[in-house]
């Protein structure tokens, strides 16, 4: 007798009803799916978040009284099995870089698709990041030297003095990831096997003491090991 597959389990936060409605009704449907709460504020995400044990938060960014930002270093700190995935009405919007540095897995505008929302809760349930690579270096090369930029107050800590304990190889690898390229693309750029790549990547993530992609490509930014003007060519 083989067991049913866990349900993921799904919290919605926004501070638009109608928003958060649209949400549920794109999930709820998917027997993959269970939504166990919604929530109109980031403090109330997180009280929410205690008590039902979601794997996954989708997370408006602009909220009242705690913003998608805190509220995601929050659920990074005190409950960091929870994944949150981040929403913007805008592509470019400096505080998708906050939430990421903060904690988030991923981040979707919030005119995606049915489609696309599904497959993003599902790859940050798997442990994998949901930010398009060339989105991710036109946020960061606009945002992660920027002063106004938000910072939580415990934000993921990045190195600063360079990366010193990363083989030549390694450092080659989070160099090529930080510039947008996918997985295969580093490995034709390097001529080695995309394992070979996913290998290294693996050991760059544990090294920095990051969790995913995006948390190592704004480490890339703000160690100084890639400049914006590189990862953000004219045209």
């Amino acid at each position: 007798m083989t067991g049913t597959p866990e349900r993921i389990r799904v919290l919605i936060a926004d501070d638009q009803p109608l928003v958060r409605r649209g949400l549920a009704l794109i999930l709820a449907p998917d027997p993959a799916f269970e939504v166990v709460a919604e929530a109109d504020n980031g403090q109330r995400a997180v009280d929410l978040a205690h008590e039902h044990r979601p794997h996954v938060v989708v997370m408006d960014i602009r909220m009242p009284v705690l913003d998608g930002v805190q509220a995601t270093e929050r659920l990074s700190r005190e409950l960091p099995a929870c994944r949150v995935l981040a929403l913007s009405t805008f592509d470019m919007d400096e505080y998708v870089v906050a939430a990421l540095r903060a904690g988030a897995s991923g981040f979707l505008p919030k005119d995606v698709s049915p489609e696309e929302l599904s497959a993003a809760v599902r790859t940050v349930h798997g442990g994998e990041a949901v930010v398009a690579p060339r989105l991710l270096t036109r946020l960061i090369s606009a945002y992660v030297t920027s002063p106004r930029l938000p910072r939580p107050p415990a934000s993921v800590p990045v190195p600063v003095s360079g990366p010193v304990e990363l083989t030549p190889r390694e450092i080659e690898v989070w160099q090529l990831l930080a510039t947008g390229l996918d997985n295969a693309e580093i490995a034709s750029a390097m001529g080695i096997s995309v394992s070979t790549v996913k290998n290294h990547i693996t050991n760059v993530f544990a090294k920095l003491g990051v969790r995913d992609r995006a948390q190592a490509v704004i480490a890339a930014y703000e160690s100084g090991l890639v400049e914006v003007r590189s990862a953000n060519p004219a045209g």
